[in-house]
């Protein structure tokens, strides 16, 4: 079996078989940059960087960033590695926790080590319940450090202190974007977001779960959007001012989400509604005259037309979960990453059975 050698040093995105992750992946490739995604998997998906599988530019590594590693010669990092929605960040939140702490620092210390500048992308929970609207990245937050958000909320606020001590104390590039609600095709169908649950239930007829009386506010930015401002913020020069929000100030109430989204569908679902959650945001909007001023980028979907390709990606899904042959299961490399001076090769199945490898060189790999 032939394995490629990438011959020039790749973009690192961690997290990259998530839902913003595999996006991002797909960016980059497009603009003939080659990837190194490290993904654990535990909410990543492999079906989400199937298609890049076959790309020589393209390597995936099943691997924890929490765990401690090195890689030579990085072009830039994404850190992406942490589970995003509450239902699956409160699922294992110690876990959660250290992925964005441990991880970061893990990160941080390859950028130090390889000179490679560093995005992380940090949240917009760092501002918690906020009291001012919209929020500005000068606003601290009002956010409960106890409360069953916190293993969230807390990692990203700590992994921001970690950005911001490396860039004081070591001279790391780094750049941290808070990210505001984002949506669209590869977001999971139980991930419990509002944009999916509400998509998912419209879909199969059932009640629009509301929880507390849908006056809440979110803005909601789709996911191309979303990935532009990750990549203009990369290539900024050094310097640029950070951290920066990302997101869409275009604000709309639970309520108005759930009536479009019904719309849209055709649904013949009813709301119904429940309690609000513990320390669930009563408004959330980004102010993104940074994000305007330093990058030039505004988002450009609108809601309906975002929404709309949103549905139909959630609506092919559905119809293919319908009960089908077992296929072989899937192999991608995982384990140590490869000792010093060692090819890492790394091998994901097609869905034909075929394996497409694709080749790195790892450097001094150890947990």
């Amino acid at each position: 079996m032939t394995l490629v050698r990438m011959q020039t040093s790749p973009m690192l995105v961690a997290g990259g078989a998530g839902f913003l992750g595999s996006h991002l992946c797909e960016r980059l490739l497009q603009q003939d940059t080659p990837v190194l995604c490290l993904d654990s998997l535990v909410t990543g998906k492999w079906a989400n960087v199937a298609a890049l599988a076959a790309d020589r530019r393209f390597a995936l590594r099943e691997f924890d960033v929490s765990d401690p590693f090195e890689i030579a010669h990085m072009r830039g990092i994404f850190n992406l590695a942490c589970p995003a929605s509450p239902r699956h960040y409160q699922a294992d939140p110690i876990r959660t926790t250290m992925t964005s702490v441990r991880g970061t620092y893990n990160l941080l210390e390859l950028a130090k080590a390889t000179g490679a500048p560093f995005l992380q992308a940090s949240t917009s929970e760092v501002y918690g319940d906020p009291s001012v609207h919209p929020q500005t990245e000068a606003y601290w937050g009002n956010v409960n450090p106890t409360g069953p958000r916190a293993c969230y909320d807390e990692g990203k606020r700590c992994a921001e202190s970690l950005c911001f001590d490396y860039q004081r104390t070591h001279g790391v590039d780094v750049r941290v974007a808070r990210i505001f609600n984002t949506y669209g095709p590869r977001m999971q169908i139980g991930d419990g977001r509002v944009v999916s649950n509400f998509i998912v239930q419209a879909l199969k007829q059932e009640p629009i779960t509301i929880y507390g009386d849908g006056s809440q506010t979110r803005s909601f930015c789709y996911v191309d959007d979303l990935i532009e401002g990750l990549v203009r913020f990369m290539k900024a020069p050094s310097g640029v001012k950070s951290p920066m929000n990302l997101g869409n100030p275009e604000e709309f109430t639970i309520a108005e989400l759930a009536e479009l989204t019904i719309e849209l569908t055709g649904s013949r679902s009813q709301l119904t509604f429940l309690p609000l959650p513990s320390d669930d945001p009563t408004q959330r909007c980004p102010d993104i005259r940074l994000a305007t001023k330093q990058l030039s980028w505004k988002p450009r979907v609108p809601l309906r037309a975002g929404l709309q390709r949103t549905i139909e990606y959630f609506d092919r899904l559905l119809a293919a979960e319908a009960p089908r042959p077992a296929r072989r299961r899937r192999r991608i490399s995982k384990g140590p990453l490869a000792a010093s001076g060692e090819v890492a090769s790394v091998m994901a199945a097609s869905d034909s059975g075929s394996l497409v490898p694709a080749e790195m060189e790892l450097l001094n790999g150890r947990h």
